[in-house]
């Protein structure tokens, strides 16, 4: 063991990765996803999950004035979604409709339940923190779908795996 830089250290235990996509609902109409990898449950009773999300980023702005989002556990058929999600801004285009994703509206806030995931929850939030660069959102979950059929997109060093 030696002491190292957080670039190299972080490099060894990043991958692989699960990552997941936000849908939450736009300030003034519509919904926008964004692809995330700093999600956790964090409560059993009541079920809670929290998403980190940058302050820069479209998806902040969304979840500071419409306090619900879908936490959404991609599907390997989901690659380009997440792709797209994650490299592109809400702010300039509609990424629902570019990814021609195929959803209904969930339960709660009639966010959009994206259809082929593996599982889908569905969250209000109930607190936030800042966390130096990020805001982390606590959702409350009130709703689960599920795709037991399907399988999970992870990543490795090369790619999906």
């Amino acid at each position: 063991m030696k002491q190292t830089d957080l670039s190299t250290a972080y490099g060894l235990i990043h991958l692989p990765a699960k990552v997941a996509l936000v849908v939450t609902e736009k300030p003034q109409s519509g919904y926008n996803l964004i692809t995330i990898e700093w999600f956790m449950r964090t409560s059993i009773q009541p079920p809670m999950f929290a998403i980190s999300i940058g302050l820069t980023r479209f998806s902040h702005e969304c979840l500071q004035q419409n306090r619900y989002f879908n936490l959404v556990f991609p599907s390997v058929e989901m690659k380009d979604i997440c792709a797209l999600a994650g490299s592109t801004t809400g702010r300039e285009i509609d990424k629902m409709e570019s990814s021609q994703v195929k959803y209904f509206p969930g339960k709660l806030h009639k966010i959009p339940v994206l259809e082929e995931a593996v599982a889908v929850f569905e969250c209000e939030i109930v607190t936030q923190v800042r966390s130096g660069d990020h805001t982390i959102f606590v959702g409350e979950i009130k709703y689960c779908w599920a795709n037991p059929e399907k399988r999970m997109l992870v990543y490795d060093i090369k790619g999906e795996i």
